[in-house]
């Protein structure tokens, strides 16, 4: 059985590279050559983990959003919410 080629959420792919960002492999080959090791699959998740915490950050702020770990990782995951937090870090493609 093979591997799903990438987790797809109602909105689109959510992916760092759409946003004018590196890709993950991108982004771990650079780690690597500074001397930490590791693989896209590492940099996927070192992302979404900021993403959570950003996403759970933004629920406490509204207070009756549900804060259930799948609702999070959905927010987490949105284009939309990334493209969100990139606009409000100056990050801009």
């Amino acid at each position: 059985m093979s591997m799903p080629k990438g987790y797809k959420v109602d909105t689109g792919y959510a992916t760092v590279d759409s946003l004018g960002g590196k890709s993950y492999s991108e982004i771990s080959a650079i780690m690597t050559n500074r001397g930490d090791k590791m693989n896209h699959s590492t940099a996927r998740n070192v992302f979404l983990s900021s993403m959570k915490k950003m996403a759970i950050a933004t629920c406490n702020l509204y207070g009756d959003i549900d804060m259930s770990e799948k609702n999070i990782k959905r927010i987490a995951c949105d284009p939309r919410f990334q493209e969100s937090i990139s606009s409000i870090l100056g990050i801009q493609n």
